[in-house]
């Protein structure tokens, strides 16, 4: 497990540096504006789907979450975490929450928060949700960039308040953040 985060550092650190420090950019030098992430069920779990991230200014993301597997009309959690590194089956391997300023855990809306706090995802009858969320302090590659992090949907939904992930449970899916296709 060391050697896995020992991994993620570097990978980190070289990412950063060949980006100018998070400003990764085509070969011009053009900051990305659009990201993916295609979510894949931790084990034993179902859920499938894809979280888009479309840059809406110097500092607020457009986010478009489509989720399918999810417990039918339950809330879960749905959080940027630390790493892109989706190689243990629980999904630990990303990390805690983004949380690049330090603040305490908190909603999306809340006044202090962590850059990752996007808040919950609500299922219907069939176990599918769709969320667009506007969000703030965060980028595609710019400040606190959400680039080459993980997108994870826990099983329970988060409180908001409980430090520092909201009391939200097991991860059931996780997704790492790439750069979308231009259209």
């Amino acid at each position: 497990m060391r050697a896995i985060a020992i991994v993620c550092l570097v990978s980190t650190i070289i990412l950063l540096t060949a980006c100018g420090g998070g400003r990764c950019g085509d070969a011009k030098g053009a900051c990305p504006t659009e990201a993916i992430a295609v979510l894949q069920p931790t084990k034993g779990n179902a859920v499938a789907g894809t979280v888009r991230f479309s840059q809406q200014g110097d500092d607020t993301l457009l986010i478009v979450a489509e989720v399918s597997g999810l417990s039918a009309n339950g809330q879960h959690a749905f959080h940027v975490h630390e790493f892109g590194d989706a190689s243990a089956p629980d999904a630990e391997s990303a990390g805690g929450h983004y949380n690049p300023e330090g603040h305490a855990h908190g909603g999306p809306d809340s006044e202090e928060r962590h850059a990752g706090d996007f808040g919950n995802l609500q299922a219907d009858a069939q176990g599918k949700a769709r969320l667009e969320l506007t969000a703030r302090g965060v980028t595609v590659c710019g400040r606190n960039p959400v680039l080459g992090r993980s997108i994870i949907i826990h099983a329970k939904a988060d409180d908001l308040s409980t430090q520092p992930s909201g009391n939200a449970g097991p991860r059931i899916a996780i997704g790492v953040i790439g750069v979308a296709k231009a259209p």
